[in-house]
């Protein structure tokens, strides 16, 4: 039994816009939760979605005033939304364990359940929930918001949007789930791929309208219905959305758009998969969202939006496109440098001039040492700081001073590719390694004593 609460106008969500990141983990060189808490504040990401609820990233995000979205992962979620008791322990286990430290504001129970896993949909709202009561009876619902994430094509009839409806098979899932959205002051959250939508045209839908790109008035789509302008195929989605709620009577629910994004590279029947076309839309959507415009329909009306993704994820199955989201690369070295200016500073740092290259854990001593005489010989990097007395001497092992050397010499080498490898045994990473070995300055590298 839930609490009766006032419904909540959209008006009341008309709060600033904020770009997230969704973390996903498929990469055969991961970085540990620690880089990527570094990488996430490095670049002003004040906001993360997680496709799990991992305890050592939750832990490497405490207290570091970013705020996540932690997911129930569908494989989860029949046990869930069958018994009360599981919800509530996944709820001690996975927010009771974390906050306060780990401000968590909202959980993602599955995603896009009812085009992926249609079996579950039964138990779906039940599961979502199961996990409200639980954060209830700890007096964390105002905190924490509860919803699940839906792919646009449960949205049938989408252009123009005032026709659009979600599919009438999953009415009988739509409907207390929206209910249940609006009881608990929550949103909806759609994840919006304009990609997918200008792949699967057929040429109807223009590439410029796809990625933002301006449009001449006469270019722009026109709702007969409404007369609302759009200019861009993410706008048209949204509304879309927004319409097919008011089908089923649902006018004052928010939209989170939990992923969208547009891939860098593709295979030859994705020729559109291109580092430009990823860098025009990521940047765009950036600025449409932080400019907090709306949508035609709700204009002013935040709709803030997770990129999709944060790094490259090449151990993902499929197309090649699939392997290629990422915002950067393992390293967290940038795919390409977004075009920002003057739109905030999310996401606006070049951090290609902030890798270091680093001895890698667990390389073998001897191969790291053979490597260290390399630099310090053929390499010409001048390793007369690491000798006895010398201010980089401590600590006295080959794993540091191996660093020292590696870094000096890839910064030698202007960062150059190729330039950090020493035959496996040395790796780029955006940890500033200062903390154990030395410090960059502006005149140079100056050792310091740890």
């Amino acid at each position: 039994m839930f609490m009766e609460m006032c419904l909540i106008t959209l008006l009341s969500f008309s709060t600033e816009a904020f770009i997230g990141v969704n973390i996903g983990t498929d990469l055969s060189d991961m970085p540990s939760s620690t880089q990527v808490v570094a990488l996430l504040k490095a670049q002003n990401i004040r906001h993360a979605r997680l496709y799990d609820a991992d305890r050592a990233m939750l832990l490497a995000l405490a207290k570091s005033g970013i705020s996540v979205t932690i997911s129930v992962p569908n494989d989860e979620l029949l046990g869930i939304g069958q018994s009360n008791s599981t919800a509530a322990n996944w709820v001690t286990r996975n927010v009771l364990a974390h906050v306060p430290a780990t401000n968590i504001t909202a959980i993602c129970v599955g995603s896009e359940v009812l085009t992926t896993l249609p079996n579950a949909a039964p138990i779906l709202v039940s599961a979502m929930k199961f996990i409200y009561s639980a954060l209830v009876a700890s007096n964390l619902d105002s905190q924490i918001k509860v919803s699940t994430p839906h792919s646009s094509s449960i949205i049938l009839d989408s252009f123009p949007p005032s026709q659009a409806f979600f599919n009438r098979s999953w009415d009988p899932v739509m409907v207390p789930l929206l209910k249940f959205l609006q009881s608990t002051g929550s949103f909806l959250m759609l994840n919006v791929y304009p990609y997918y939508d200008y792949m699967q045209s057929n040429g109807v839908i223009p590439l410029d309208y796809a990625l933002f790109r301006p449009l001449p008035p006469n270019k722009e789509a026109v709702d007969a219905n409404t007369l609302l302008h759009y200019t861009n195929v993410f706008d048209a989605i949204v509304d879309a959305a927004y319409f097919a709620m008011s089908y089923l009577n649902f006018t004052n629910i928010p939209i989170t758009v939990t992923e969208s994004g547009w891939p860098s590279k593709g295979d030859s029947t994705e020729p559109d998969a291109t580092l430009d076309n990823s860098n025009t839309y990521n940047s765009n959507l950036i600025r449409h969202v932080l400019n907090n415009t709306g949508t035609p329909k709700h204009p002013g009306i935040a709709v803030s939006t997770y990129i999709y993704e944060l790094y490259n994820e090449d151990l993902r199955p499929g197309s090649v496109s699939e392997k290629n989201w990422g915002l950067f690369d393992a390293n967290g070295v940038p795919v390409y440098i977004l075009h920002l200016t003057g739109s905030g500073t999310v996401l606006a740092n070049d951090t290609t001039n902030q890798t270091y290259c680093v001895a890698r854990d667990g390389a073998d001593l001897k191969m790291l040492q053979a490597a260290l005489d390399w630099a310090c010989g053929p390499g010409k990097v001048d390793c007369s700081p690491l000798l006895q007395g010398q201010p980089c001497y401590e600590p006295d092992n080959v794993v540091a001073h191996a660093t020292y050397a590696f870094d000096a010499y890839y910064h030698q080498m202007a960062m150059a590719e190729g330039t950090c490898n020493f035959k496996g045994v040395a790796g780029i990473t955006t940890t500033d390694p200062s903390m154990d070995i030395y410090v960059l300055t502006l005149v140079g590298l100056i050792c310091q004593y740890c």
